[in-house]
């Protein structure tokens, strides 16, 4: 196994594992990155009289730390892309993938996603703006509604044996291959 060549399940998943109880032992921590949207709204210096009693509280009690874990996962992300990567290794859909997509309609997949739904200019049509927008709204309600994200429900809420954590992981799930299997065809 090189450092430059993706690590297989059994490796990299054990080690995004360890986060959970190195976060709780170290800081008490939860992992996950969908309360830093919202210590970014209340560490904004508008706030006054009208801004929602939601956004008024110390934000800089867990904000730093969701700041400096999205700072992280974004230079971690670069380093991996810059040192770790080479020009050769590319990633790819599976040959079935592509045939599924190219069933629906999609013809530009020489990235890891069709660029006719997750491209600039597919913010013009409608079934783009449909996924990038629409998905991303009920991404971000879902994860409020849900109490949190999919990484902080999936890793830090089933290590730690919470059933809202269980209830949500399977919402997603539902929630994924509903989209796969109905919505999307119908929106292609």
């Amino acid at each position: 196994m090189s450092l430059l060549e993706p690590w297989p399940w059994y490796v990299a998943g054990p080690l995004i594992g360890l986060v959970v109880p190195l976060l709780l032992i170290v800081g008490g921590r939860l992992f996950g990155v969908s309360a830093t949207l919202r210590d970014a709204c209340a560490a904004l210096p508008v706030a006054d009289q009208h801004t929602p009693a939601f956004l008024r509280y110390d934000w800089r009690a867990s904000g730093r730390w969701n700041f400096a874990l999205v700072a992280g996962i974004g230079l971690g992300g670069f380093l991996g892309l810059q040192v770790l990567g080479s020009a050769e290794a590319t990633l790819a859909l599976a040959p079935d993938t592509q045939a599924s997509l190219r069933a629906l309609g999609l013809t530009d997949l020489s990235g890891f996603v069709p660029r006719e739904l997750v491209a600039w200019s597919a913010l013009t049509t409608g079934p783009g703006l449909i996924v990038v927008l629409g998905g991303g709204f009920l991404i971000g309600f879902g994860a409020r509604w849900a109490g949190g994200c999919t990484s902080g429900h999936a890793i830090s809420g089933l290590a730690d044996l919470q059933v809202p954590s269980l209830v949500a992981v399977l919402g997603f799930f539902v929630g994924g291959l509903f989209m796969t299997y109905i919505v999307l065809p119908v929106l292609l």
